[in-house]
């Protein structure tokens, strides 16, 4: 038990803030608890840590929900898509936690994503590659798509010069694995306007769709775009 400067003892002060800066629940004014004041005041006045510790409940014995919420922020920061095994190694965390913390954070994602455009048909990419359509070098554009065909990022992987160009399937999944994308619409125009796939469109073609299927991402289509129009390597029955 703590002492005075008399060498008597003394209750802890409900006011000593812990480790990382932040208080017990018990510790705080009943009208600043985060649960309290999310009834009181609605979700929007609650800080990242606070809305947290209402949804985990409470902490442990030595680590306070609070506390406790700041470290799983810490460990998901930057991450789109925790680990349940990576938030499991906190100290404070269980099975059970980790997974409502998991699938809080995808459900959030999926709520935020609603109304992202939606890749049907080839046609509805098309957007994408209007910048590149009427370019004088050969630009090559992977989009990456969610499990529901939902635009997740546009990208020029390659910039070519006139009608050549290098692209190796490490470049092209390089950003769809990241993006934790199903699958992926590749695209490239032809400076010369000639909608007719050449050789070496189709066997880049079957090399990409080869390497989409050991990784586990579809390749939807491969489009070769012009001024005038475009044209589906997969109706050619290429993909």
């Amino acid at each position: 038990m703590p002492r005075d400067e008399d060498g008597r003892t003394s209750e802890p002060s409900l006011t000593r803030w812990d480790p990382d800066g932040l208080r017990r629940i018990r510790q705080l004014p009943r009208v600043d608890r985060p649960r309290e004041k999310l009834l009181a005041r609605g979700a929007e006045s609650l800080s990242d840590v606070e809305l947290l510790a209402v949804l985990l409940g409470c902490g442990t014995k030595k680590l306070g929900v609070l506390e406790l919420a700041s470290r799983v922020l810490r460990e998901t920061e930057g991450k789109s898509s925790p680990d349940v095994n990576a938030l499991r190694s906190i100290h404070g965390l269980g099975e059970a936690k980790a997974c409502q913390v998991v699938s809080a954070l995808e459900l959030g994602r999926r709520w935020f994503r609603k109304g992202r455009p939606v890749v049907r048909h080839a046609s509805d990419a098309l957007p994408y590659f209007q910048d590149i359509r009427g370019q004088k070098q050969e630009h090559f554009v992977c989009v990456s798509l969610s499990g529901a065909n939902e635009v997740i990022a546009s990208r020029v992987v390659t910039v070519g010069l006139l009608d050549t160009n290098q692209v190796h399937p490490r470049e092209v999944f390089a950003d769809p694995i990241a993006d934790r994308a199903a699958s992926v619409l590749l695209a490239h125009n032809h400076p010369s306007g000639t909608l007719e796939a050449s050789p070496e469109d189709i066997a880049l073609t079957k090399r990409l769709v080869q390497a989409g299927q050991l990784l586990g991402i579809r390749v939807l289509d491969h489009l070769i775009v012009t001024a005038d129009g475009f044209l589906s390597l997969k109706q050619e029955g290429h993909v």
